[in-house]
C-alpha cells in the first residue's frame, strides 16, 4: 500500500496528495489515526480523506487502514534495504533478494482479479496479441511474447518508438495492445498508445496505478514497486511485469480447457529434439 501510494501520488488531487504525504510520513501512526486525526493532520476535509482512499481502489477508510496493516505487518520477514558499498557479497544479496520477495507479497495483497478477468476477456475477442516496452520493459515485452505465441494467436514485441508507432497506426479492433511501463509515463509508450485507441484497438496496461498510462488503457494490471534506487538496474518491477503477465498467460491458458493444453503440448513436442536426453 505504501508503494501504491508513492506510486499514485502526483497523478492525486493537491488536497489528497496533502493526506499521502502524512500517510507516507508517519504510516504505523496513521494506521492507529481517526478519519477525523489524518483529516485534522492533512489540513483538509473529511470527505477529502474518503477520496484519497477510493483512488486507491478502497471502498472507504477502514479498509484503507486494513490494507495498510497488513502491508505493516509483512515488513518484519522480507523488507527494503538500500544497498551500499560497504555490504558484502553476502548482505548484498540478501537485500535484493529480500527486497525481490517483499515486493512480490506486495504485488499478492494488492492483486485486482477483476482486472486479470477483464484482460482475459479482451484476449478472447482479440485476433491478435502485440506488446509494447522500452528500456527494462522491452525484455519483458520480449518475454511475454516467448509465452503467448503458444497461446493460439499471433504474437509480437516491438521496443523500437518508431516500429511502436507505426504498428499502432496499423492496428483494429481486433488488435490487442499490451503496453508495459514502470512508470507509466513514457512519452514514447503513451504516443503509442494513443495512435492504437484512434485505431480502434484494446489496450492492457502492465503499470503503476493512477499513471498516465494507466488512466488511458482499457484494462489496467498494476505494479506498484519501488526500487532502491535509479542507478540500478530495476529489478523488482521487472519481475513483477513478468508475473502478472505469467498469471494472464496462466489464466488465458487454463481458461481455454483441453484444446488450449493439447496446443501448448504440441507446442512443447516440436523442441524436444532440441533437448539433450539424459543418459541415467
Amino acid at each position: 500500500m505504501l508503494a501504491k501510494i508513492r506510486s499514485a501520488r502526483d497523478g492525486l488531487r493537491k488536497s489528497e496528495q496533502k493526506v499521502a504525504d502524512v500517510i507516507l510520513e508517519d504510516p504505523d501512526g496513521s494506521v492507529q489515526s481517526s478519519i477525523q486525526a489524518i483529516a485534522a493532520k492533512s489540513s483538509v476535509s473529511e470527505p477529502t480523506v474518503i477520496r484519497f482512499c477510493r483512488a486507491l481502489d478502497c471502498v472507504g477508510f477502514q479498509q484503507f487502514k486494513l490494507r495498510l496493516a497488513q502491508d505493516l505487518a509483512s515488513r518484519g520477514t522480507f523488507f527494503y534495504k538500500d544497498v551500499t558499498a560497504e555490504d558484502t557479497g553476502k548482505e548484498l544479496a540478501s537485500k535484493i533478494i529480500d527486497g525481490t520477495i517483499a515486493s512480490m507479497m506486495q504485488m499478492k495483497n494488492q492483486f485486482n482479479d477483476q482486472a486479470l478477468y477483464d484482460a482475459i476477456r479482451l484476449f478472447d475477442e482479440c485476433e491478435r496479441i502485440e506488446f509494447h516496452g522500452s528500456g527494462g520493459s522491452a525484455i519483458v515485452a520480449e518475454d511475454a511474447q516467448l509465452k503467448f505465441f503458444r497461446l493460439g494467436k499471433p504474437a509480437i514485441a516491438y521496443n523500437d518508438p518508431h516500429i511502436q508507432q507505426s504498428a499502432a497506426a496499423l492496428y483494429n479492433e481486433k488488435t490487442l495492445m499490451v503496453a508495459i511501463s514502470h512508470s507509466g509515463r513514457s512519452s514514447d509508450i503513451l504516443s503509442a498508445v494513443d495512435i492504437a485507441k484512434k485505431a480502434r484497438a484494446k489496450v492492457i496496461s502492465v503499470t503503476a496505478t493512477k499513471s498516465p498510462l494507466a488512466e488511458s488503457s482499457d484494462v489496467h494490471l498494476s505494479v506498484d514497486l519501488i526500487e532502491d534506487s535509479d542507478i540500478f538496474s530495476p529489478v523488482k518491477s521487472r519481475i513483477g511485469q513478468m508475473m502478472i503477465l505469467d498469471i494472464l498467460a496462466v489464466g488465458i491458458a487454463v481458461k481455454g480447457g483441453e484444446d488450449m493444453l493439447q496446443q501448448l503440448a504440441k507446442a512443447r513436442r516440436a523442441i524436444d529434439s532440441r533437448f539433450v536426453k539424459s543418459k541415467n
